[in-house]
């Protein structure tokens, strides 16, 4: 039973995002030949609060872009 676990920043809709899950799954029944009903797919939205990178959250970053 393959399992996908894939994190956003949030905001994305929910259109976008049952595509993701149909593209994700049909990308796991070709790659490896899985069963569809096996396929499990976990998708987790965090806030720019929780996301990082180079030592500053992407709310602080944007926040910092928006003042230049």
């Amino acid at each position: 039973m393959p399992i996908i676990e894939v994190n956003l920043l949030e905001g994305r809709s929910s259109d976008a995002k049952e595509r993701l899950i149909e593209a994700l799954t049909d990308a796991t029944i070709e790659a490896i030949g899985a069963p569809r009903e096996s396929v499990r797919v976990i998708l987790r939205d965090m806030s720019e609060a929780h996301y990082a990178v180079g030592g500053q959250s992407v709310a602080a970053k944007a926040a910092t872009s928006r003042q230049q």
